[in-house]
């Protein structure tokens, strides 16, 4: 490297964005015409004059009101449909006024209504801003876990995590594209497409990739992959936070005054709880367990009192399908921090 840090995940949005003096994400109108953009919004061929003018409306002041009178003036219902719920979704992203502040108000509130499209999106822009300056690829790679579903594959005693998206696609098409699909569909024999193992000596291969969302992560106990998610995870946490956190690998939880935990997905937050309730846990759903982690606040200060001091466990785990979906707002919502004086 010559020094300076890569770009990556240039259509994330994150280059529409400025900051505020917190270094939080200040919400723009180019962030907003974006979404405008996007195809579900986009007027189409056959969209009517009302729907043009509503968009062209929107496209010149992404921030202007819009009635439920103007909506139901579009002749496709579908159409309204799309643009209440990015109107709902703009609203509350101008309310907030950071992206940052959208997305902790959303799981803090309870009963999340925005899609899980924009859910990953907010994550994923943050996540840039989180990581922004590094030159490590694998912590660019094992960042994308806090956004897209990863399929794992369990190979010689390796904890292997390929983008479920780009997997089903390379399954579906033999990786050749339209042409692939074709020849998978007629039953031809389709060649074998491997996805790319990061690997210490050829992990650049990243950058010039970062996305086609086509590597490999290894995150097996003591690998890179796996220390780089733990560095992207204590990023995290401070970015939102303000707390310093150190997260680290462990083998077990051996420790006999266990007083809190959180999962990283669905399956671990469950897995945890009966383990921390000494429930009878089959070995199907111990064999789905991928990491444990051991969480520790650098100022004990910050942790409520009635932990403070103590570790916090973490787990990650895939579904029975093999699938695993992190679902990083549990790292801002379940951590037990110190009330607010």
């Amino acid at each position: 490297m010559d020094g300076t840090a890569p770009d990556f995940w240039p259509n994330s949005g994150y280059h529409l964005l400025t900051r505020d003096n917190a270094g939080h994400m200040a919400v723009t109108d180019a962030f907003l015409r974006a979404y405008l953009q996007r195809p579900e919004i986009a007027p189409i061929e056959e969209s009517c004059d009302a729907e043009r003018a509503l968009h062209g409306a929107l496209m010149a002041n992404p921030k202007e009101a819009v009635s439920a009178e103007r909506l139901a003036a579009l002749a496709d219902p579908d159409a309204g449909e799309n643009y209440q719920v990015f109107l709902d979704f703009r609203d509350r992203l101008v309310l907030a006024g950071t992206v940052e502040a959208c997305y902790l108000d959303i799981f803090r509130s309870g009963g999340v209504t925005i899609p899980p499209l924009f859910i990953d999106q907010m994550a994923q822009v943050v996540t840039r801003r989180v990581i922004d300056g590094t030159d490590d690829p694998f912590r660019a790679r094992a960042a994308e876990l806090l956004f897209r579903e990863q399929t794992v594959t369990l190979k010689d005693g390796a904890i292997l995590l390929g983008d479920t998206e780009t997997v089903d696609m390379l399954a579906a098409t033999a990786g050749m594209g339209a042409l692939g699909k074709l020849v998978v569909e007629s039953g031809s024999a389709a060649r074998q497409v491997d996805m790319d193992v990061l690997q210490a000596e050829t992990a650049e291969i990243y950058w010039g990739r970062n996305e086609r969302y086509d590597t490999v992560l290894d995150i097996t106990f003591t690998r890179p992959g796996l220390d780089a998610l733990c560095r992207v995870l204590e990023s995290w946490v401070r970015h939102f936070l303000q707390a310093e956190v150190s997260i680290q690998p462990v083998q077990e939880i051996a420790d006999d005054k266990w007083v809190w935990h959180l999962g990283l997905d669905a399956e671990a937050s469950a897995l945890l709880n009966d383990l921390y309730e000494g429930n009878d846990v089959d070995d199907a759903r111990m064999e789905r367990l991928l990491s444990l982690f051991r969480l520790d606040f650098m100022d004990p200060n910050q942790m409520a009192a009635d932990v403070r001091g103590r570790p916090i466990y973490l787990a990650l785990c895939m579904t029975p399908e093999r699938t695993l979906r992190v679902k990083p707002q549990n790292l801002l919502v379940n951590l037990p921090l110190a009330a607010e004086s």
